[in-house]
């Protein structure tokens, strides 16, 4: 027992015990998560020989349902105590995951059961993101939100840096499904660690109505679209992820089709820049002590907006490749700062009985955009070309800064976290 709270003190460090728990639970679920990157694809079309479009199918489909699911559970989170629903989560999708390399190992496993696999791993994902910024939000002061996502966004570009290539090597000596287990009990020991935590959450607020309307629904986005200075930031955070995650695929078909680059060469550059994220997001707070959290919002929200445009421009050979590199480098970079300021002026801006709803509404609203705006692009990529569609992406993208907050807010009265009993 004494080992469990000092692991918490050192991981927590001024933050607390039960963050440290909390945090040490993100990291393990990451970790987990970036093993198994294309491990569903991989199965698709190495077990059950799937086409380009039903592997299309399992990503973007996937995560539509997948988020409309999600829905009905963001205000189901929102008067429920938030570690119970945490732990559910990852439990949920570590029984999801297991059932993968339960069904291959039967000789069973199908197209489908990936597919719902993958919409019940999407909604847990969403679900259980709405509930820990709400508990965070109660666990945490205003102040020390930003040190706090900038640990999580750290670690998350850790993961990113580290997880690919272990997975790969995994996969490739013991296939796919190995890497679906990894992330499975990468799940099981995150929802260990947050059972660990121990402490005292506040009781939920109570609801009005007895049962759920089809209104509470919405309240999440209500809430977002009344506040002058989340709406712009919702619209900018939705539109940015969507647009260059949908430019993603079309980058690969260019880089590894007609380009002619090798996998290794293709991974390099992604792998590599995402030590720009690391950077970024341990620069968040001395800039922001320095600047103010609204003058490095906007600088970096804009400056992240201005390189995906050069992808258009890459060429064949090592130039080629290190232009990649420069720009994804660059809006790495730029977004490791981004991500913690933002999830900490979103999180200070809402109240906290409308967090899980909230943050619900936003994940919800990311995935759908993100699924739609794939698949819009990859019919441009096939009308107009890879790379036209690309650089369609990037102009557009150039425009996003305009969404963001014009002013800094006035401040939004915050509920006092509990204090750590254990």
């Amino acid at each position: 027992m004494r080992s469990r709270h000092r692991l918490g003190h050192l991981l927590g460090h001024r933050l607390g015990r039960q963050f440290g728990w909390l945090w040490a639970a993100y990291g393990t679920s990451a970790l987990g998560t970036w093993l198994a990157f294309g491990a569903f694809p991989l199965i698709a079309i190495e077990v059950l020989d799937a086409g380009p479009a039903e592997v299309a199918a399992l990503s973007s489909v996937g995560a539509a349902v997948g988020a409309a699911v999600a829905v009905p559970l963001g205000p189901w989170v929102e008067f429920r105590r938030k570690r119970p629903v945490l732990i559910t989560m990852d439990l949920v999708r570590c029984v999801a995951l297991l059932t993968i390399p339960a069904a291959f190992a039967l000789g069973v496993l199908t197209f489908l059961q990936l597919l719902l696999v993958a919409v019940v791993v999407a909604a847990a994902d969403i679900t259980f993101r709405a509930a820990s910024g709400a508990y965070l939000k109660t666990l945490l002061p205003a102040e020390d939100l930003l040190v706090a996502h900038a640990r999580l966004e750290s670690t998350a570009w850790t993961t990113t840096i580290v997880g690919p290539p272990l997975g790969g090597a995994a996969i490739g000596l013991l296939g796919p499904a190995a890497t679906v287990v990894a992330d499975a009990v990468s799940h099981l020991l995150s929802a260990l660690g947050i059972r660990a935590m121990g402490g005292h959450e506040p009781p939920p607020g109570r609801r009005e109505a007895a049962r759920m309307r089809a209104g509470d629904l919405l309240d999440g986005w209500r809430y977002v679209l009344a506040d002058v200075t989340l709406r712009p930031l919702f619209f900018n955070t939705v539109l940015f992820n969507g647009l260059v995650i949908a430019a993603s695929p079309l980058l690969a078909v260019l880089m590894l089709g007609r380009l002619g680059f090798a996998p290794w060469q293709y991974g390099l550059a992604f792998a590599a820049p995402s030590i720009g994220g690391l950077l970024g997001a341990r620069s968040a707070q001395p800039l922001v002590t320095r600047f103010g959290q609204h003058r490095v919002l906007v600088a970096a929200g804009t400056l992240r907006a201005l390189w995906p445009v050069g992808l258009a421009f890459v060429g064949p050979g090592t130039d080629g490749l290190l232009l990649v590199i420069g720009v994804e480098l660059g809006l790495i970079l730029c977004c490791g700062v981004f991500n913690p300021v933002s999830a900490t002026y979103r999180l200070q801006r809402t109240a906290t009985d409308r967090a899980a709803r909230t943050l619900s509404a936003w994940a919800v609203t990311t995935k759908a955009t993100t699924a739609l705006l794939t698949a819009v692009w990859g019919v441009l990529g096939s009308l107009l070309g890879p790379r036209t569609a690309i650089g369609l992406a990037g102009v557009l993208l150039l425009a996003t800064p305009l969404l963001l907050p014009r002013h800094a807010p006035a401040p939004v009265p915050q509920s006092k976290p509990v204090p750590d009993r254990a």
